[in-house]
């Protein structure tokens, strides 16, 4: 069986994708800057390395070794950005990919699947975004763009690269919790005026796509990682207050999430109506498809 390679193998989506793969029999490293892992006493085939990826060492001989590499390395970028967090947010994905990069075996067989955010579009109103569209601009933008360039680096090793440009991404953690609490204490609601569009995900579907990928031997390319059925951040606020049984009558203007948030304020208030289309036309079978059916799995109403 194949050996994987998962760099954020301790956040919310790397431990899904861990438990994914070690469930299909496959042999896990996983690498974060945890002191331990759960898996570690769990699954005989998972690896835990505790190191800081934005540097060389050792742990770069797992990647070399392994067949298939994930690259989900990256600090939240919810949090306020300060210079210093900026500069954070850009070296945890360019300097991990880079180095990850750069221990990948010329002429060996190997796949990496790495990650970007459909941030790179930028704001773009009301256009439709499929993935041939060009990098927009901002701070987010120009990090995703770095990132995917550091990434496709390794197609000059032979190496098969899938750029994975994830939406928000739903489940039972992640920022959709950070959603929840902020309407259980009746101050949720749509963010400005609520007509941006917001590109989302259900995590279940995000797990099966890169399972999907990485057992489908061709594909490589660039994916948005993002629900088949756009929808306007008003409606996503609207469902959300449904569900929890409240209001989502509380819309934050903009010059206050600009005041609060600064630069990451103004990031939520940008327009990106995405779709994914290479995964369809590779026929990805959506589990969810539209934010009901994904708010119906996820809460159970």
């Amino acid at each position: 069986m194949e050996k994987i390679f998962i760099s954020g193998a301790s956040g919310f989506i790397g431990k899904k994708l861990a438990y994914l793969f070690l469930s299909k029999g496959y042999k896990v490293t996983g690498i974060g800057t945890c002191a331990t892992h759960p898996f570690s006493e769990a699954f005989e085939k998972f690896e835990w390395i505790s190191s800081d990826t934005t540097l060389k060492g050792k742990w770069q001989d797992k990647v070399a070794q392994s067949d298939i590499i994930i690259n989900l390395a990256g600090r939240n970028i919810f949090h306020y950005w300060t210079k210093k967090y900026k500069q954070a947010i850009y070296d945890s994905r360019i300097l991990t990919t880079r180095n990850i990069v750069s221990a990948i075996q010329k002429g060996k067989t190997q796949t990496l699947l790495t990650t970007s955010a459909a941030g790179i579009y930028g704001d773009c109103k009301d256009d439709l975004l499929i993935e041939e569209r060009l990098p927009g601009k901002g701070f987010l933008a120009d990090v995703c763009a770095d990132w995917e360039k550091e990434g496709l680096k390794a197609k000059k090793k032979g190496v098969k690269v899938a750029v994975m440009r994830f939406g928000v991404v739903l489940g039972d953690g992640g920022a959709l919790s950070l959603m929840t609490k902020a309407f259980k204490l009746f101050v949720g609601g749509p963010l400005g005026g609520g007509r941006q569009w917001f590109p989302w995900i259900h995590v279940k579907d995000l797990e099966k796509v890169i399972e999907f990928l990485v057992e489908n031997k061709q594909s490589q390319g660039i994916f948005n990682f993002t629900g088949p059925t756009p929808i306007r951040q008003k409606q996503f606020a609207k469902a959300l207050g449904r569900v929890l049984g409240r209001p989502a009558v509380m819309p934050a203007p903009s010059f206050m999430i600009k005041t609060i948030m600064g630069e990451l304020g103004s990031s939520l208030l940008q327009s990106q109506r995405v779709i994914p289309g290479n995964l369809l036309d590779l026929g990805y079978p959506f589990i969810f498809p539209t934010l009901q059916s994904s708010f119906k799995d996820i809460f159970g109403k």
